[in-house]
């Protein structure tokens, strides 16, 4: 066997830079930060979700955490929305049955 049977190895390619996907995707924080404000102020969650999605497809990317965000707080707004109807409708037939009419 002599040398020129094997070619040189190939040099190894550049290792990837801590978070560089994070950092490359424009949405990524403000995702994250919309899907936790889903659950407590679910309008500014939605909100930001929704920018977040925007942002990430105009990069390329595809945001699932974007996604989450805008269907936890449309759930959590529709919720609120029920909890609401049902305590004022419950509040005003306590009201009526206090009075003894």
């Amino acid at each position: 066997m002599s040398q020129d049977q094997y070619a040189p190895m190939p040099p190894a390619p550049p290792s990837p830079s801590p978070g560089g996907s994070v950092a490359d995707d424009p949405g990524r924080t403000l995702s994250i930060v919309g899907l936790i404000l889903a659950f407590v102020l679910p309008l500014i969650g939605l909100i930001l979700s929704i920018v977040a999605l925007n942002q990430s497809k105009r990069a390329g990317y595809r945001n699932a955490l974007a996604r989450w965000g805008v269907i936890v707080a449309i759930i959590v707004m529709a919720l609120s929305l029920v909890i609401g109807i049902v305590s004022a409708i419950g509040g005003a037939l306590s009201a009526s049955f206090s009075y003894g009419y």
